[in-house]
């Protein structure tokens, strides 16, 4: 019950930030946009009570909690670079900074929690992969009208991350015979936030892409990855 109050709230919220976004950044928006993240959060403490292990003694859900918090982190930085245009830059690391941590706290509690014992290649295969993904993502700037600039290793790290996160999930969900339903809905969640951040990305690094329709897509994926990876808490 709690976990559906909390959801609907967040929806209500979420729906109330994208309105005050496209009228105008402001602080209003961010503050807005904060509520949304405490949510989500929330929702995974509400899965660490609603499992059946000890929250305490359940390495996961402590990391991917703490992942949340990185979210919240960034979320309010990545914004107070349109509300002070000023240090968009020292925003623009921040943000980009507290998320890479984030995944590093979401791949940390899937390997301990779900790693397959003589699994190796399930673990090598993606963070592989990861990496050519992300530089193919960089290769691609040019083609897709996109100018990264100085922030363009920051970009690649990122990308290794936020591949990894996804793709790790996935390679794990299948060595458990997509059996877990927490890898599965980390898996879920990692696929949407990769399609918000490579939106995200024409957003920041491009021209043209500060449309209504940029800014629904982003947040309409972002979210739900969100609330995904938290309630992937109630299965651990």
């Amino acid at each position: 019950m709690v976990y559906w109050i909390l959801i609907i709230c967040a929806a209500i919220a979420l729906v109330w930030y994208v309105r005050e976004k496209i009228k105008a950044y402001s602080l209003k928006a961010v503050l807005i946009k904060s509520v949304v993240s405490v949510l989500f959060i929330a929702v995974g403490v509400c899965g660490l009570h609603a499992s059946t292990t000890n929250a305490g003694g359940n390495p996961i859900g402590v990391l991917v909690v703490m992942g949340l918090v990185c979210g919240l982190l960034g979320d309010i930085w990545l914004d107070l670079k349109y509300v002070f245009p000023e240090q968009d830059l020292l925003f623009t690391y921040a943000g980009f900074a507290v998320f890479g941590i984030g995944h590093v706290l979401y791949i940390a509690g899937m390997l301990m929690r779900f790693y397959p014992p003589g699994g190796i290649a399930y673990v090598l295969a993606p963070i592989v992969l990861a990496i050519v993904m992300s530089v193919v993502n960089a290769a691609l700037e040019k083609p897709m009208k996109l100018d990264y600039g100085r922030m363009k290793p920051v970009v690649i790290v990122y990308g290794v991350l936020l591949f990894a996160t996804m793709l790790l999930s996935g390679s794990l969900a299948l060595s458990h015979g997509w059996q877990e339903p927490a890898l599965n809905l980390l898996f879920a969640g990692g696929i949407l936030f990769a399609v918000s951040d490579l939106v995200l990305s024409g957003t920041y690094f491009g021209t043209g892409h500060e449309r209504p329709i940029d800014f629904v897509l982003n947040y309409f994926t972002y979210y739900p990855a969100q609330f995904l990876i938290a309630t992937a808490l109630m299965f651990v």
